[in-house]
């Protein structure tokens, strides 16, 4: 494996203050997309989709693209996007966690995505950025999954004379992947290429996934036809972009997961009788659920501050520990609001047909993607400079 060295940015200027309540239009999208969501992705509909071959829901993808404009909201108006901002994308975001959306929106509209504004300008980008924001086509970033924002960015990825040739697992969202973003190392330097997974040079292979609603997979390159989008440090930039982009946006999709298990669990507990209460009355189970709620409150405030962060384009180190903070703290959050949820449920809790192991799923598979909770302190810790780290 060989190691490319981050990019980073020494001028510190003195932080804003964050905006942690959304905006009338945000609400309105937001609005617009849990009212599309409940029409067309109840959970059993998810759950139906995720025991066959065909885990993404397409019809869905293509609602959102068309009727809302979901795949084209960080895209500049002059490409055919909508000009918006990670604040806009982060309620979404927090919205398809709510419903464990089975659509590639992580590996299209928001790592992808990021990563190509980040070098808007050249035309391999730009023409991909019109095609994106139009909803014609899907992409994803083709590096690890597990890849930490900040962190020493690697590729076994090699390019000569523009095919390229080395493997890059797991990567999310890669078998509804039209165009793969590749980082590799081309000539001596990291570069992004753009390529298009075929039968026979570039092999999508499944991966089983703790989450059923968003498939990983690997990517076995031999020799694969790519087309150069950019060399040298703006690759790396623009990978180091698409990173914490997406570590902030999976933060608000924490949230939403976590706030579903919430509401779901409470109705539960007012519903289920025992001894002729209701067993949210019982006062251990109120702690526990105020627990929960705390948590939950807190994990919005991080990961809209680190959505506020990214849309106000501060200064990359003040992002960078903001999302951090996010990262770490709305992971465990997810986790913790979906295992009370199934262990308040009791048994029905733990059966296929309750939705319960879904969002579980979706919560432990987060926890793992772009770094681990404890993976962020450490990076948080050495961004503060705290001793030891």
């Amino acid at each position: 494996m060989t190691a490319i060295p981050p990019v980073s940015d020494s001028s510190r200027p003195e932080p804003r203050p964050r905006q942690l309540v959304i905006n009338e239009d945000q609400e309105a999208l937001r609005t617009a997309v849990r009212d599309l969501l409940s029409d067309h992705a109840s959970w059993a509909s998810v759950l139906a989709r995720a025991e066959t071959d065909a885990p993404y829901d397409i019809s869905l993808w293509e609602r959102l693209s068309h009727d809302l404009g979901v795949t084209g909201l960080l895209i500049p108006e002059e490409f055919g996007g909508a000009g918006g901002n990670a604040r806009d994308l982060a309620v979404i975001s927090e919205q398809l966690g709510a419903f464990v959306a089975p659509v590639p929106f992580l590996g299209s509209a928001v790592l992808a995505t990021a990563a190509l504004v980040a070098v808007r300008s050249e035309p391999v980008a730009s023409e991909l950025l019109r095609r994106l924001a139009g909803g014609e086509t899907t992409a994803t970033l083709g590096i690890s999954a597990t890849t930490v924002p900040g962190g020493v960015l690697s590729t076994t990825v090699q390019s000569v004379g523009g095919l390229l040739t080395g493997t890059v697992t797991p990567v999310v969202d890669l078998a509804a992947a039209e165009h793969i973003i590749v980082l590799t190392w081309d000539e001596g330097e990291p570069a992004l290429y753009a390529i298009a997974p075929d039968a026979a040079t570039a092999v999508v292979s499944a991966i089983t996934p703790l989450d059923l609603t968003r498939p990983i997979g690997g990517l076995e390159l031999a020799a694969a036809p790519g087309r150069l989008i950019v060399r040298g440090d703006p690759a790396l930039a623009a990978v180091a972009t698409a990173l914490v982009t997406g570590a902030a946006m999976l933060a608000a999709e924490q949230v939403g997961v976590a706030q579903w298990a919430l509401d779901t669990t409470v109705a539960y507990l007012k519903d289920r009788h025992q001894f002729g209460r209701p067993i949210g009355s019982f006062q251990a189970l109120k702690h526990r659920m105020a627990q929960v709620w705390r948590r939950v409150g807190l994990a919005r405030a991080a990961a809209l501050a680190a959505a506020d962060a990214l849309a106000g384009e501060s200064d990359p180190d003040e992002i960078a520990r903001v999302v951090a903070v996010a990262a770490s703290y709305c992971s465990e959050t997810s986790v913790f609001a979906t295992e009370e949820m199934i262990q308040l449920h009791g048994g029905i809790g733990m059966t296929w047909e309750h939705p319960a192991h879904l969002y579980l799923g979706r919560a432990k598979a987060d926890e793992l993607i772009l770094g681990a909770p404890d993976q962020h302190r450490t990076r948080l810790a050495d961004l503060v400079g705290l001793p030891g780290s």
